[in-house]
């Protein structure tokens, strides 16, 4: 099961910038790369710095404590399928943006 969480107009980033949005005790980052949107946890999970002020390149961010260097797409660090961070996708509708969350299904 997935939940849309809506993204309000001014927490929607422009072209080559960021935004922090906070919902349900949760602290994402939101980048706007080229017109694609990504969300992402704004904690590394290393020592759990802020990503959201870290460098982007291009769909790359570095933490800006360490820096470790997450792909946006995916969550992972590069060069590394074992450290992620979590990712959301993000989806437009209608001119409104959602970040998409997938709810972990629970063990029987």
């Amino acid at each position: 099961m997935s939940l849309r969480i809506p993204v309000p107009a001014g927490k929607l980033p422009r072209v080559g910038a960021r935004a922090l949005f906070e919902f349900d005790n949760k602290s994402l980052a939101i980048f706007n790369v080229e017109g694609d949107l990504f969300a992402i946890d704004d904690s590394c999970p290393h020592q759990g710095a802020s990503l959201c002020g870290g460098r982007l390149e291009g769909r790359v961010i570095q933490c800006c404590a360490h820096g470790l260097r997450f792909d946006l797409r995916s969550g992972y660090l590069l060069n590394s399928s074992a450290v992620k961070v979590a990712s959301y996708p993000v989806e437009l509708i209608d001119g409104q943006a959602y970040i998409v969350v997938v709810a972990e299904e629970s063990a029987p």
